[in-house]
């Protein structure tokens, strides 16, 4: 042990030391920030399906593969950090001694080989990734880039310190090899090897090549710790526990029923709520949960949620990223306020830090500093003038279509964050756009958003040549409750979707009933838009005459077929939160599983191209992709898929209750989808979804008029091109077989009849 290595390693020493000491202060005092979120006791468990889940998701990278050319170099610079933890404290004993190394595994030819790949694996992902953020750079129209908005000083460091102990890990090792220090054969260091042949062979190298590798680890430590917002870094721990915690502990994605309005840890029951006690929403950043607060502090800034959402990529002031790292950063700047004990009531008046409450009052005030005094007097939600933190057009943006949620490679919460704001601005603070008053005024007063009468809910079934039953006191001998829908009922296009399923249903022998004047709106509408006591009213007179029309029936044939996306969505993933427990299908899936089973025989003559628009609330809410593609095969069609489809794709506009709101900023979002459409030269654009059908046809007007579209595209429901084959198959049955044409054509002057 030389002078240099003395040096050295005292050098390593006192960096490592107070390098250490503020991690642990770090992590002590994010844990500290993140209690500050309120309870939530349905993240406990069960331990099991959480613990293969989040195995699941970091070895076998599943989230990260959504963008497959990230992942695999991704996953390099991931294990490079997990197992290379070990190299790194090697490097303790390397400094101080060139021919240190672990105990007995570190004289194997399959360790060195581990090593290897693990310097190889770090550099080459850290540069790959390194390229990947400036071929997306911002500098490009910012709408194209995933990275715009993010924090690109703090994302170079990161990649540059993964990239300095990559190259450290092989440069201690090609320096042991020159010195004669290892023996390890070729296959083990294929790269260190040849290279040790034209390095120094002197031991000392192996010391400053340690200290390098052991410095660029210290400096990535102290830079983390003094910077309790950065995510890009943090998320190297945070994501074990975020993905752990997600909502859905079989592995989901915080998709389908929105989590239920909670407080203190309960759900709040809107009949027992106490207004002076129970939190309604989300009004302070205090008020979300502490997994809430624990998805901000995960956020890594890599973009994947910005680049798939609708609103952003037509020009709306929303940006999933950005509504995260703005309550992040609100959120860490009011921490010293809060953990003072400052608390503020729905006025703005201090009731937390009052000088009755606490003896120490004042060396708890003197203990915040002004920034977070200042923070703590900002709204969660307000404009420019009022200094809010999330502005009312970015709140009230969102379609609430999930693809955020989908992508999200450490499984953050968009949208129930989001929701849990609206409820707030809508049950508390009456302040929502204008649109949705008329809209909260007929659900509740006409029980559907278009504010038509009840006696009209069977208007549809006009011009029908057969009786559609009706519900009348017994269910008799009827298979499914066809859920027809406020839009199926009222909405003239959906009314030609609700005629065909009915028709469908009939040729193939269903058993079905309607409700007719009973049925009422789900509440979809009003629960997106963050009306939850208008929802959970809607939502508990529906189940109670559901369960009143099954009454005697058991679980297993509590069926209800539904032509709505969001009905569907409603009726079977958040009406069992209010008691409602039935057997819900689409009727595309009913449909597709007819065909099957030959009750349906289309007949597929005449071949069109159509393209085929996935509803957010059917396909990435409830993962229903591939039935209304096999019935579009089916009906004779030939399927051209969009460029976004399946999970990536892009909404029609109307979800989150947007239909009811006018679109003023950027293009608006149904047309862009239909440019989408329009590209792949279809004759028909299908959907499953009467809000998607209605948005997709308001589209392809608007290009109609401009010229910009063929007059004969027409958008339709896939149960509308499987009647047209059925029909067609019904009219060839129809035909007698002695009077069927065979043989080839005659001309027409060739039928006239001779003169001669």
């Amino acid at each position: 042990m030389g002078a240099l290595q003395l040096t050295l390693g005292a050098i390593g020493v006192a960096v490592s030391v107070y390098a250490w000491g503020l991690f642990v202060a770090g992590v002590v005092r994010m844990v500290r920030i993140i209690r500050l979120g309120q309870p939530d006791a349905t993240r406990n468990g069960p331990f099991l399906p959480r613990l293969r889940t989040l195995l699941v998701e970091f070895v076998a990278h599943t989230r990260m593969a959504k963008f497959r050319n990230v992942a695999p170099w991704h996953w390099m610079v991931m294990w490079g950090f997990l197992i290379g933890s070990a190299v790194l404290f090697e490097a303790y004993g390397e400094v101080f001694d060139p021919a240190f190394h672990w105990p007995i595994i570190g004289a194997w030819p399959a360790w060195g080989l581990l090593v290897e790949l693990l310097g190889i694996g770090t550099v080459v992902g850290g540069v790959a990734l390194a390229i990947i953020r400036q071929l997306n750079h911002p500098r490009r129209a910012d709408r194209l880039s995933r990275f715009a908005g993010s924090n690109f000083a703090f994302a170079y460091f990161v990649e540059a310190v993964v990239i300095i102990e990559g190259l450290g890990i092989l440069g201690v090792k090609a320096f042991k090899l020159s010195s004669g220090l290892e023996d390890l054969p070729l296959w083990s260091s294929f790269v260190t090897l040849p290279l040790s042949h034209v390095l120094p062979a002197n031991p000392d190298w192996v010391s400053v090549m340690a200290i390098i590798k052991l410095l660029s680890g210290m400096v990535w430590l102290i830079v983390l710790s003094r910077n309790l917002t950065m995510g890009v870094a943090w998320h190297r721990f945070s994501a074990f526990f975020n993905i752990y915690f997600k909502r859905e502990d079989d592995g989901g994605v915080a998709l389908g029923a929105l989590k239920p309005m909670m407080s203190g840890g309960r759900v709040l029951d809107l009949e027992e709520a106490d207004p002076d006690e129970d939190v309604f929403g989300v009004g302070k950043v205090e008020d979300f949960s502490w997994k809430g607060w624990l998805d901000f502090s995960t956020c890594t800034e890599c973009g994947r949620c910005q680049s798939q959402c609708p609103a952003w990529n037509t020009g709306k002031p929303l940006s999933p990223k950005l509504v995260i790292t703005q309550l992040r950063d609100h959120a860490f700047a009011k921490a010293p306020y809060l953990l003072a004990g400052g608390s503020r009531d729905v006025a703005g008046d201090e009731v937390g830090l009052t000088e009755d409450k606490y003896e120490d009052y004042k060396k708890r005030l003197e203990s915040i500093d002004v920034l977070a005094m200042a923070e703590s007097e900002r709204p969660l939600v307000g404009g420019a003038a009022e200094l809010g933190v999330i502005d009312p057009e970015v709140l009230w943006s969102c379609t609430t279509c999930g693809a955020c949620v989908e992508q999200c490679p450490v499984d953050i919460e968009h949208v129930d964050h989001i929701v849990d704001m609206r409820r707030y601005q809508v049950l508390i603070e009456s302040n929502f756009p204008s649109e949705l008053g008329g809209m909260f005024k007929n659900l509740e007063n006409k029980g559907n958003p278009w504010g038509q009468n009840a006696k009209d809910r069977l208007a549809w079934t006009e011009g029908l040549d057969f009786d559609v039953p009706v519900f009348d006191g017994e269910l008799g001998d009827a298979e499914y409750l066809f859920w027809v829908g406020c839009a199926g009922a009222f909405e003239d296009r959906a009314k030609k979707t609700t005629r065909a399923v009915a028709e469908l249903l009939h040729t193939a022998g269903v058993k079905y009933t309607v409700l007719g004047p009973e049925e009422t709106c789900t509440g979809d509408p009003a629960r997106r838009a963050g009306n939850e006591f208008l929802f959970q009213m809607l939502a508990q007179q529906n189940v109670e005459v559901l369960n009143a029309v099954f009454d005697g029936r058991p679980a297993g044939r509590r069926k209800i077929v539904v032509t709505c996306a969001h009905c569907f969505n409603t009726l079977a993933n958040e009406y069992p939160q209010v008691g409602g427990q039935f057997e819900v299908v689409h009727h595309t899936q009913l449909l597709n599983r007819l065909v099957r089973e030959r009750r349906l025989v289309p007949v597929a003559e005449a071949t069109e191209d159509v393209t085929y628009h996935d509803p957010c609330y059917l396909g990435r809410h409830n993962k229903v992709y591939e039935a209304p593609r096999e019935l579009v095969g089916a009906s004779g069609a030939k399927l051209r898929e969009m460029p976004r489809h399946g999970d990536r794709s892009m909404c029609c506009g109307a979800g989150g209750a947007r239909m009811w709101m006018e679109e003023r900023i950027g293009k608006r979002i149904n047309v862009d989808r239909v440019d989408e459409a329009l590209g792949t030269a279809p004759s028909k654009i299908a959907t499953g979804c009467p809000f998607c059908r209605v948005m997709l046809t308001d589209g392809v007007t608007a290009r109609q008029n401009e010229g910009r579209a063929a007059e004969h595209v027409e958008v339709v429901d896939v149960a509308q091109l499987l009647l047209t084959a059925v029909r067609r198959g019904a009219e060839r049955q129809d035909v007698p077989t002695d009077e069927t044409p065979t043989g080839t054509p005659l001309p027409d002057e060739d039928k006239t009849p001779s003169q001669g």
